[in-house]
């Protein structure tokens, strides 16, 4: 699935590669190309149009422009609402309940709106440890098996080697199960 190879899990005959002509070669980079896409894109393309309001509105709230936005219309409503321009009558006077009630709507549906937009976030994180777990533990098995080979060629060529101990604890699987329940009796410790 992660290897170098072409779709068919090997190489063909011909070249290293199992490429035989320059539609091999484009069709190998498009399938590579297309495993390497970041999973944030392809979140991105599967959103909900509410999702899509909800990153959207964050983003332009969580801006300069906002903050600016925000300065002007307070620095506004006080002075008119103070009565400090003349010829204006206040419309919310002190203590400015009616700037109050629109402050404390604005923060509640700000606030939903980051908690939709960190739920998402939070969704693409963890498929994303997830798949770093199944690689991890892939490469594992994988450099074990490897270590198991090398030890096997030096054993045939009689190589000496200083730890043996050390390489056969190295050659012994991974205990998922057990690893986990460690860490789940941790966790529940803590």
């Amino acid at each position: 699935m992660w290897g170098f190879w072409p779709a068919g899990g090997e190489a063909r005959g011909g070249d290293v590669l199992g490429l035989r002509n320059i539609e091999d070669l484009e069709h190998s980079l498009a399938e590579r190309q297309e495993r390497l896409q970041t999973l944030k894109v392809q979140a991105d393309r599967k959103r909900t149009i509410p999702e899509r309001l909800a990153d959207g509105l964050v983003g332009m709230f969580g801006s300069f422009f906002f903050i600016f936005l925000h300065a002007i219309w307070f620095g506004s409503w006080i002075p008119l609402n103070m009565g400090w321009i003349p010829g204006l009558e206040p419309f919310d006077p002190f203590p400015f309940g009616l700037l109050t009630m629109v402050v404390s709507l604005e923060a509640i549906f700000l606030s939903i709106l980051v908690l939709i937009s960190q739920n998402r976030a939070q969704k693409i994180a963890d498929l994303r440890e997830e798949i770093n777990l199944h690689i991890t533990t892939q490469s594992e098995h994988e450099i074990t098996e490897t270590l198991r080979i090398v030890d096997t060629i030096a054993n045939h060529l009689k190589v000496k080697i200083p730890n043996v101990r050390r390489v056969k604890l190295m050659e012994k699987d991974l205990d998922n199960r057990r690893l986990k329940t460690k860490i789940e009796r941790e966790i529940a410790n803590d």
